[in-house]
């Protein structure tokens, strides 16, 4: 395999999140075809689907209708809190990426070797790439190193490193992108939280790609419905950005 950043077409790509809400599998399905043609029809390089407000069986159907509508842009799949089953959608459904909320630092120490044994065995048996979380929003701090010493090992088990601050939609600090990547050095690196038109410029000076959920919807927050004219106002400072480079 390649780099992470080979599957998409074009430099510091932009990931638009499906959150899967809905109040049945109809309304859940119709939603996301909906979004996903916003997203699309707006110059979007990637598509993230989550089992944010979804379940399982939900997610399954909008990665079917990915697989199978030839729309171009690279996939994947974030099934949060059982990472092993973002492995097996992965797999079944031919996504190009997983995202998972951590890879380093969220468990105890003793259990470290037992995670990193996961995902080399996990990893193993699916050609998607991953992208990891590393202090990812949400998740507990049990790591006795600090966090450059997991950054290190981070990049031994994913293939792109995922930064946010503490919550959804809040800005990810400019101070912990830069620290982040001075780290990693030229490992691949994404925004996955609070990306705005007033920060996405700045922080794809450092950043390889951002992964976009609540700024893209018509209310800025996760429980509203991706909107056109949000998703066309990032693409067009991005595509500013690339034209630069």
């Amino acid at each position: 395999m390649g780099n992470i950043l080979s599957c998409f077409k074009e430099k510091k790509p932009i990931i638009g999140v499906i959150h899967a809400k809905g109040t049945d599998d109809d309304d859940v399905m119709r939603r996301a075809v909906s979004e996903i043609n916003t997203y699309i029809e707006n110059g979007i390089d990637g598509i993230l689907v989550e089992t944010y407000f979804g379940t399982y069986h939900q997610v399954q159907m909008i990665l079917d209708y990915l697989s199978k509508s030839g729309l171009g842009v690279p996939y994947g799949v974030n099934c949060l809190n059982i990472d092993a089953m973002g492995f097996v959608l992965a797999s079944d459904y031919g996504c190009q990426f997983i995202q998972l909320d951590s890879v380093i630092g969220h468990v105890k120490p003793r259990d470290e070797e037992s995670l990193a044994a996961f995902l080399e065995y996990a990893r193993s048996r699916c050609s998607a790439y991953v992208l990891g979380g590393v202090r990812f929003k949400y998740q507990p701090v049990l790591s006795e190193k600090s966090i450059e010493e997991d950054l290190i090992t981070a990049k031994e088990r994913c293939d792109a490193v995922c930064v946010t601050e503490d919550a959804t939609g809040q800005e990810t600090s400019l101070a912990k992108i830069i620290k982040f990547r001075e780290t990693l050095g030229d490992f691949p690196l994404f925004v996955c939280a609070g990306v705005t038109p007033k920060n996405v410029a700045e922080q794809l000076r450092y950043a390889d790609g951002a992964v976009i959920g609540s700024y893209f919807k018509d209310n800025h927050k996760d429980t509203g419905d991706v909107y056109g004219p949000h998703v066309a106002e990032i693409m067009e400072i991005v595509n500013s950005v690339r034209n630069t480079l």
